[in-house]
């Protein structure tokens, strides 16, 4: 268990960076259109860092957050119950096996922060094809990736991973969705305070929809 706030959400980020990562998610989607009786589906929900304002935001049992780690996904309920939210009656499911993975029910919105870059290309498609399954005919689904060439890393256990908007395009439309860069994500408000202005224009928010 972990009780400090930027120590819990470190599990999914900088520690110090976990206040500014929360609000840019909530300001994004509410400016994006995203109304509080909407169903969001937030993929890699982790921690719930960004999911604590979602659910306070949307109507009583409009949020499912589905995470493949399940001690992060613990720290995530444990933010839930300090946070006083669970009469909001959020979904959170824990998932190692996309590609079957059934929750039941579309979605208005789908959102993926800081998680595909993290997939390697086998994952990407399981994940692609989850969000397509569950999204709305006229559902909107908004993912941040890094864009470029650029060599791959590691975080906790995970890839690091740039890849060629003519990639994703490709990807995505295998799903039977449509995809467009719509910016940088310091044009959308994120700022990174140790990122090179380089890298921060490498990371590009993505919006798909259903082709």
């Amino acid at each position: 268990m972990v009780n400090d706030p930027a120590a819990r959400h470190s599990l999914v980020g900088p520690a110090d960076l976990w206040e500014m990562k929360r609000q840019f998610q909530i300001d994004f989607l509410r400016r994006a259109g995203l109304m509080p009786s909407h169903e969001l589906l937030d993929f890699g929900c982790g921690t719930l860092r960004g999911g604590i304002p979602l659910i306070e935001y949307l109507q009583p049992g409009h949020y499912t957050g589905v995470e493949v780690r399940r001690e992060v996904l613990e720290e995530g309920r444990r933010e839930l119950e300090e946070s006083g939210l669970t009469v909001k009656r959020p979904c959170l499911v824990s998932c190692d096996d996309l590609a079957s993975l059934d929750l039941g029910r579309r979605f208005d919105v789908a959102w993926a922060f800081a998680v595909l870059i993290h997939l390697d290309d086998g994952i990407l498609d399981e994940a692609l094809g989850l969000v397509r399954r569950h999204l709305q005919p006229t559902g909107v689904f908004y993912a941040t990736v890094n864009v470029g060439e650029k060599a791959t890393g590691a975080w906790q256990g995970f890839p690091i991973v740039f890849r060629s908007l003519d990639f994703y395009r490709d990807a995505f439309r295998r799903h039977g969705l449509a995809v467009e860069d719509i910016g940088s994500l310091p044009t959308h408000g994120h700022l990174h305070p140790r990122a090179s202005a380089e890298d921060q224009e490498r990371q590009r928010m993505l919006r798909a929809v259903v082709a």
